[in-house]
């Protein structure tokens, strides 16, 4: 039994789930604490349900999916910025038609390809243990794309975060960053959808640095203990899901949910 464990966790499919979605926890720590203290938990939700139209137009033009996925949340992140700034209607709203008009469009979409296969639930739900050496190749590069800005950016960032007018007095150009910003979270998404699905993305980004935010006296602290939450939940959720044989998305979130609640509990 515990010979026929350790092949398989050594195997090459969970050796790619697990250091994708390690990848992934590491970056979504610092992203998702942005989203948390910004409350743009609404804004990764529509960017994540542009990104189910993303597989589909890459489906019927016949491109690499995983491009077409990261050209429709970049698309969308600056669409949704450009709106932002002079909104004829409230941000909510905007973000609410968006959300689900992208999401519905994209499945009626797939629908309509009839000489294609695809499963839905993996791309609603994550498929994680499906990730190929590809997938992870993107995935790794946007890590180390966001993870270097991040380093070079954060303290112009959080003041932007803290106070944009003030930051904008003192010479900051708040409107570059606030799109850097949401350009990252945008392929964040866009590459974690095998991870947790289209449905969850925004799971994995919010619960760990919500979690994380009763443990921290400083924006760092938060960030790099959501990051340990995060690879924690993905941890613990890989293997709930072998042992359980549960999805591996879901079980990632209900593991993240459980330390939420816990650490909040504890509290009380």
């Amino acid at each position: 039994m515990n010979n026929t464990f350790l092949q398989l966790l050594m195997s090459d499919f969970v050796l790619y789930a697990l250091v994708a979605g390690l990848s992934l926890a590491l970056i979504a720590g610092p992203l998702g604490s942005f989203i948390v203290w910004r409350r743009m938990s609404y804004f990764g939700d529509t960017l994540a349900h542009s990104s189910l139209l993303g597989v589909a137009l890459g489906i019927v033009g016949d491109i690499n999916p995983q491009l077409s996925i990261i050209i429709s949340c970049l698309v969308f992140a600056a669409i949704l910025t450009v709106l932002d700034r002079k909104p004829s209607i409230s941000t909510d709203t905007l973000l609410g038609i968006l959300a689900h008009s992208t999401l519905a469009l994209g499945i009626v979409l797939l629908a309509l390809t009839d000489s294609v296969r695809i499963n839905l639930e993996a791309y609603l739900f994550g498929s994680l243990l499906t990730i190929n050496q590809l997938d992870l190749v993107w995935i790794l590069a946007v890590v180390a794309l966001a993870s270097t800005v991040l380093y070079f950016y954060w303290n112009k960032l959080l003041s932007v975060t803290v106070h944009a007018e003030l930051a904008k007095i003192e010479g900051v150009n708040v409107e570059r960053l606030n799109l850097m910003l949401v350009m990252l979270i945008a392929l964040t998404i866009a590459v974690s959808m095998k991870v947790v699905g289209v449905l969850l993305i925004t799971s994995l980004l919010i619960i760990p640095p919500a979690a994380a935010r009763r443990l921290a006296q400083t924006p760092e602290q938060m960030a790099f203990k959501a990051s340990l939450i995060g690879a924690a939940s993905i941890v613990l959720g890989l293997f709930a899901a072998f042992y359980l044989d549960t999805p591996a998305g879901p079980s990632i979130v209900v593991v993240a949910t459980a330390i939420f609640l816990g650490l909040n509990f504890s509290r009380l």
